[in-house]
């Protein structure tokens, strides 16, 4: 069945000029072509821009989702449009399939807040106390966890564990986002996404400010702060069913600025302030590396079975959390 770039277009009219489709159409062909002849599905975050995560992408969503479509992909290649941590996990969850990230750059700066060796030295520290690795995190410290979690299940792991105390690491913000609503005492590791550490509740007064009825949807890597005088705090893919559901008038969502070009093409009696606070890392993935990673077959994610094994483990536990 052709491609029919008129229709898909549509979807994204409210947030890409023609002009701008015009200039994204054949690489947008060319993937979708490639994508037939290498079996391969794309997987993209929310963070994704629209032209990818509306005009190429099979699958989007936010971590956890894309975690477990991973393992439902009918395809032989998986192209992760997203950074490299989610790149790993979908590796981790079909070991037997390729994995392609289009750009190896494309990191993050919770992964690289800490390393296997720092969760040795906590485990030393506090013995006995199970580890619970945020998802943004290198498959080498995923494999010394016991458990992982996003920021969308993140309270129901925590409790699953049925203990008085856990290490949640790597985002502090996200873990004392977590400790005030749980009566589990939560250790925290300074960790911080530097999209989400840049807001303040001073940016959250003038937004209300400048825009009267405004409701105001944070996520839980934000500062304790700016969660407190917000309206919602939840993950990407809680914030999108808050519009979903609710229809604010007007709405502003504390995190990654492309999250609401991507909510508002699907949205639109909801006018959208847009705080923009772009993820370098993310911005990476672009329509030109998607085509040459599905043209080269690089650059394809691997992992050394032992620690693979391993770090296999701690996710799928996260899974299996109902």
């Amino acid at each position: 069945m052709p491609l029919d770039l008129t229709q898909l277009y549509q979807r994204v009219s409210r947030v890409i000029p023609p002009i701008e489709w015009a200039l994204f159409s054949p690489d947008i062909e060319a993937i979708h072509r490639l994508k037939r002849e290498r079996n391969a599905v794309i997987l993209a975050h929310n963070y994704q821009t629209p032209e990818i995560f509306h005009g190429v992408a099979d699958i989007v969503g936010d971590s956890l989702l894309l975690a477990r479509e991973a393992m439902n992909a009918d395809a032989d290649v998986i192209v992760l449009a997203g950074v490299h941590f989610m790149a790993e996990t979908a590796k981790l969850l079909n070991p037997a399939k390729t994995v392609l990230i289009p750009d190896t750059r494309a990191g993050c700066s919770l992964a690289e807040s800490i390393t296997a060796a720092d969760i040795r030295l906590l485990r030393q520290r506090h013995p006995g106390v199970p580890v619970v690795a945020y998802v943004n995190t290198s498959a080498a410290v995923k494999a010394e966890s016991d458990i992982c979690c996003t920021s969308g299940n993140a309270k129901k792991i925590v409790e699953s564990l049925g203990v008085p105390e856990v290490i949640m690491l790597p985002d502090e913000y996200l873990a004392q986002n977590i400790a005030a609503q749980t009566h589990v005492k939560i250790i925290t590791w300074a960790g911080h996404c530097e999209v989400h550490e840049r807001f303040t509740p001073q940016e959250i007064a003038n937004l209300r400010a400048a825009h009267p009825g405004l409701t105001v949807l944070a996520h839980p890597e934000c500062p304790p702060d700016v969660v407190a005088v917000s309206d919602f705090a939840g993950s990407t893919a809680a914030m999108s069913d808050y519009v979903a559901r609710e229809k604010p008038a007007r709405v502003v969502l504390i995190t990654e600025c492309s999250m609401s070009d991507n909510v508002a093409a699907g949205h639109p009696g909801t006018e959208f302030i847009r705080p923009c606070n772009l993820c370098p890392h993310m911005k990476r993935i672009t329509l030109p590396n998607i085509r040459e990673c599905l043209e080269t077959m690089q650059t394809q994610v691997e992992i050394e079975p032992a620690l693979m094994a391993r770090a296999r483990l701690s996710v799928e536990r996260m899974l299996a959390v109902q």
